[in-house]
């Protein structure tokens, strides 16, 4: 009548925040349990009101191995749907009322409780049946019930009164700090959704993008070879071979289309199209130094002031991917900053840290809320931001990360924090 017998595992998703909801559940009927065992001793010793304690204590037991139960559910992280728990709970309410004068006893208003908790965790099928199954248990406890044997001289409307004005504050006070932190739990499953579905969408905008860049690079393939040997022919031609400004010009472009057909293979390897190169063993210093000769022969001996404080040297796996990712930051570095590039590396705990600073105008405080997503730049112009868009989702699938931020004395700062054990060869440093 409820629902299906749905088994829920933890998971990033909704799963995970049922089973915090169940614990809370678990806590709600620590209470209930302490609430329960208090009133009947209360009942029978002050009020002098006899009580069948031997079912009550049987129901209490109930209760009690239910939650039990659900306490094993929670350490194997696997329990039954929630609405077969709040089922059980409605019943073992139900089983209590009707021992102690069922209509007649003023705690009947924790139902209250129990269909509030109902509307906050379940799916509104669940629970208005929930709903349905409560009205008809309460109109059933005004027949089905042992009756209340209260003492002569008590005067009944002023202790039903006392009950109900007790009864209604425990409602309130229950289903202020447990739907509170319910909702939390809520909030806290709409925001990990939100943020996978956030990743989902960049997975798929860098596999788009991917997919373009291949196209892009089948179809520029053949006008670089084109123009690489219209290059040749002119450096061999009488016109170009005696003017010494000329040679320099077309090995200046020679340069250019060389830079390009490599860029292109590399896109063309990193897509599956050709094999790529195995990452090589080297080390930071190595690494960095390289960068610096292969970055500064690409800018025309653009100033860039490298500060490797790794010390003792790390031995890593470094690959065109790794190279890319820094070459990347650079190139946006020396596009706000052309005059003034640092590049800064050392070793933090289990990270490598790689600094490059700039002293351009820095970045906005939008830029810097959106870090790492598609078309985020201060830049102006179309297609702007992919080069750190693609740096960070690269950077975090090595499990690392990647921050930025405006420096006090003007420029930016953008670090990226990789971890030594997805680079090192043998975690050796020498």
């Amino acid at each position: 009548m409820i629902g299906n017998g749905t088994i829920l595992e933890a998971t990033p998703g909704g799963a995970d925040t049922d089973l915090k909801n169940l614990r809370l559940l678990v806590q709600l009927r620590w209470l209930a349990i302490a609430g329960q065992l208090v009133t009947i001793l209360f009942v029978e010793l002050v009020l002098n009101i006899d009580l069948p304690l031997a079912f009550m204590a049987m129901t209490l037991g109930a209760l009690l191995s239910l939650n039990l139960v659900s306490i094993h559910w929670l350490r194997r992280k696997r329990a039954p749907g929630l609405a077969w728990v709040l089922l059980i709970d409605i019943l073992l309410l139900t089983v209590q009322l009707s021992l102690s004068g069922g209509g007649r006893n003023p705690f009947i208003a924790i139902y209250l409780l129990q269909v509030t908790l109902a509307a906050v965790l379940l799916r509104p099928g669940q629970c208005w049946r929930l709903v349905g199954l409560t009205a008809l248990l309460t109109a059933m406890l005004t027949r089905v019930h042992l009756p209340l044997r209260l003492p002569e001289y008590e005067p009944f409307f002023t202790t039903y009164l006392s009950g109900m004005l007790v009864a209604l504050l425990i409602d309130a006070v229950l289903i202020v700090t447990f739907v509170t932190r319910i909702n939390r739990n809520l909030r806290d499953r709409d925001a990990r959704l939100a943020a996978l579905r956030q990743h989902a969408a960049e997975e798929d905008h860098i596999v788009r993008m991917g997919l373009l860049a291949s196209g892009a690079a089948h179809e520029l393939g053949t006008p670089l070879a084109s123009i690489s040997v219209i290059l040749s022919d002119w450096r061999a031609i009488p016109v170009t071979a005696n003017d010494p400004e000329l040679q320099h010009d077309i090995a200046q472009m020679q340069k250019a289309v060389d830079r390009c057909k490599s860029i292109v293979s590399g896109i063309l390897a990193s897509s599956g199209e050709l094999r790529g190169e195995d990452p090589v063993p080297t080390s930071v210093g190595e690494f960095l130094d390289d960068i610096l000769a292969e970055w500064s022969e690409n800018h025309d001996q653009a100033p860039l002031k490298l500060r490797d404080q790794v010390s003792p040297d790390v031995r890593i796996l470094a690959d065109a991917a790794l190279t890319q990712l820094v070459t990347t930051v650079l190139d946006n570095a020396h596009e706000v900053s052309p005059d003034w590039v640092e590049l800064t590396a050392a070793v933090r705990g289990e990270h490598l840290v790689i600094r490059v600073g700039d002293r351009g105008p820095g970045f906005r405080a939008d830029v810097l809320a959106n870090l790492g997503k598609p078309y985020n730049s201060s830049k102006p112009g179309q297609g702007r931001g992919l080069g750190l868009f693609l740096v960070v989702n690269a950077v975090r699938k090595l499990g690392g990360d990647v921050t930025a931020s405006n420096l006090a004395g003007g420029g930016a700062l953008v670090t990226l924090k990789l971890p030594l054990d997805k680079l090192s060869v043998t975690g050796d440093r020498r």
